[in-house]
């Protein structure tokens, strides 16, 4: 096990939030740093609508809408009995797997599978807005929970609700348009300012990160923390299944690496509903019970008491349904209970494992170092066929898989924690090429630029350029500390690239603003945006102040005009992008941060 928390060094007291929105499920970990004090990671136990399940540490991912858009009930409370009958007389609107909606489509292996699964989103709504209702709901719970469970909680809250740190998880391989948007939604629900100090106090980590500070906190990986060992964490959760594997850089103080680029799968839990789904319509088109009613009653139990429950043995499943009336032999129906053999049970979780197992055979292979253990989290993981059917097969691996003892369906959210106050993992790895659209100088021996002579136009210095050219700032292959996918980048390494831009008029040169994109492609070295386009895509709009960045006027063919010279740093190590400009002016460097905005667009040369 790690060493104890440190006391907190700061110099007031503060508040960290660490928020868990999951596919089905969600949770809040917190812990008040005071000068001095050694932090306490707590998770709030207590709910509305879940008062008869103290120390639950989850509500349902779930919201009711009424017909006018506004908000009904949230989580436990959407839940309740009888609320059902009550959106049916209200016209109230349900919805459940809102999160999927944002995640990146590059990360779908069966894309229009799950795009055409997931229940849609109510009309005149955003899954920010939706977002932004769910963490206010959270947000108002854990302010509740505080203001009643501590001596003088009232006064504590006030004396940290302006100094609020938010750490909210998302899936591995989710970037800065999803970070984006949820911290949009963070500053919608209130939970921080609409400034730049606000939004500083969002921050960000990856489920599979989160439940590695969980483990280690936890004493989960005793037996693998030795310098040199590696580990994987596999974080099973109701929509996705997040892998990613580590290795051990240091033990005194703990340092950890990323080894392999991390991976994220739509294989939660809800897919074996899905399929579940999908076989009972099937089984039951012919039958009297075959209605949209029964069937989502079927569901409803089939995920709350027959899915949890099943293990890999010869005896039957059943699914609870109607009453001791309800029978129809030929589809197997007998007094209100639907049997499942086993065969049909594991059909279901099938390509789950399967697809775990294969991401695992996948990480296994690119690591450089082998795995001392796989560790299974998340709220997936209390399955026992899941656990048993990944042990079995990890086996034949040569792999140790072992499941915690503690409550993993909270791992997330107290590992969100733990990752704020202590930072193990000190190198990460880049899995796409980073660049920016720019224009080059046409060069009528090089065969593509002829190609694209009809493009070319001429810039105020009187240069012949073609557009569409792609500049890389970080290739995920080419750069030192590489692994066999992907660049390894520590924490605060920086990445820089020189460009400059010209104009007529010197006043244009005061801001820049440029797409950063991504490449996705298997070219090592891209050159064209316009060549496999679908390959690129932005990443988040670079935008900086440089109306203190010298422009050194010249003359031109025809007139005078401005040339400022800069630098583009990406610092890629960390859980979000950070961007600056670099300029030198009178022999000094000089720095000034850059945003993030969208819709912008400045064409750069270099």
């Amino acid at each position: 096990m790690v060493g104890p928390l440190q006391p907190y060094n700061g110099s007031v007291r503060k508040l960290v939030l660490g928020i868990d929105v999951g596919t089905t499920y969600s949770g809040v970990a917190y812990a008040i740093l005071d000068p001095g004090e050694v932090p306490r990671i707590q998770g709030v136990t207590r709910f509305p609508g879940r008062e008869d399940a103290a120390g639950d540490t989850k509500i349902p991912s779930i919201l009711y809408y009424n017909a006018d858009g506004t908000l009904h009930s949230v989580g436990a409370e959407a839940a309740l009995p009888g609320i059902e009958l009550e959106a049916e007389d209200k016209d109230l609107v349900f919805v459940e797997w809102f999160k999927l909606h944002l995640r990146p489509k590059h990360l779908d292996s069966e894309d229009e599978a799950v795009r055409r699964r997931l229940p849609p989103l109510p009309a005149q709504k955003s899954v920010a807005d939706i977002f932004a209702d769910f963490l206010s709901y959270l947000f108002r719970c854990t302010q509740k929970y505080i203001c009643e469970t501590h001596a003088n909680g009232e006064s504590l809250w006030q004396s940290v609700e302006d100094r609020i740190e938010f750490i909210l998880s998302h899936p591995n391989g989710w970037g800065g348009l999803q970070q984006g948007k949820m911290r949009q939604a963070a500053v919608q629900a209130g939970l921080i300012p609409d400034s730049a100090a606000g939004r500083e106090r969002v921050h960000f980590v990856t489920e599979g990160e989160a439940s590695l500070n969980f483990c280690l906190r936890n004493g989960l990986a005793d037996e693998v923390l030795h310098p040199g060992k590696s580990v994987m964490i596999v974080d099973a959760g109701g929509g996705t299944v997040d892998i990613s594997s580590y290795s051990f850089a240091s033990i005194t103080p703990v340092s950890v690496e990323e080894t392999v680029p991390a991976d994220c799968i739509v294989q939660g839990s809800t897919q074996v509903n899905v399929r579940a789904e999908a076989f009972l319509r099937e089984r039951l088109k012919d039958s009297a019970f075959g209605n949209d009613e029964d069937i989502k009653c079927m569901i409803d139990h089939f995920d709350k008491s027959t899915k949890p429950v099943f293990k890999d043995t010869d005896e039957a499943s059943y699914i609870k349904f109607g009453s001791m009336r309800d029978s129809d032999l030929n589809v197997n129906i007998r007094r209100g209970q639907l049997m499942l053999t086993k065969e049909e049970m594991i059909s279901f979780f099938k390509p789950s494992v399967e697809a775990v197992v294969q991401i695992v055979q996948k990480q296994v292979q690119a690591a450089a170092r082998p795995l001392a253990a796989v560790f299974l989290v998340g709220g997936f993981a209390a399955s026992p066929f899941l656990y048993s059917a990944l042990r079995e097969e990890l086996a034949r691996l040569e792999l140790s898989l072992f499941r915690p003892d503690a409550h993993t369906n909270k791992a997330v959210a107290e590992g969100t924690i733990s990752f704020f106050l202590e930072h193990f993992v000190s190198a990460r790895v880049m899995t796409i090429t980073y660049g920016i659209d720019i224009c080059t100088e046409y060069r009528t021996n090089d065969p593509e630029h002829y190609a694209r002579r009809a493009e070319k136009y001429v810039q105020p210095s009187g240069r012949v350029v073609l557009g569409n050219a792609f500049s890389t700032i970080l290739t995920k292959l080419l750069l030192g500390g590489r692994t066999p996918e992907g660049t390894r980048m520590q924490e605060r390494q920086e990445v820089t690239e020189t460009y400059y831009q010209e104009a007529r008029d010197s006043r244009t040169l005061n801001s820049l603003a440029v797409d950063l994109l991504c490449y996705r492609g298997k070219d090592l070295h891209p050159r064209w945006t316009d060549v496999n386009p679908e390959m690129f895509a932005p990443l988040c709009t670079i935008y900086a102040d440089t109306s203190g960045v010298y422009r050194c006027p010249k003359q031109g063919t025809v007139e005078r005009y401005y040339v400022q010279e800069f630098e583009i740093v990406l610092i890629c190590g960390l859980t979000e992008l950070q961007a600056q400009i670099k300029w030198t002016e009178d022999g000094v460097e000089r720095r000034g941060p850059a945003k993030i905005v969208y819709d912008d667009d400045l064409r750069v040369s270099r």
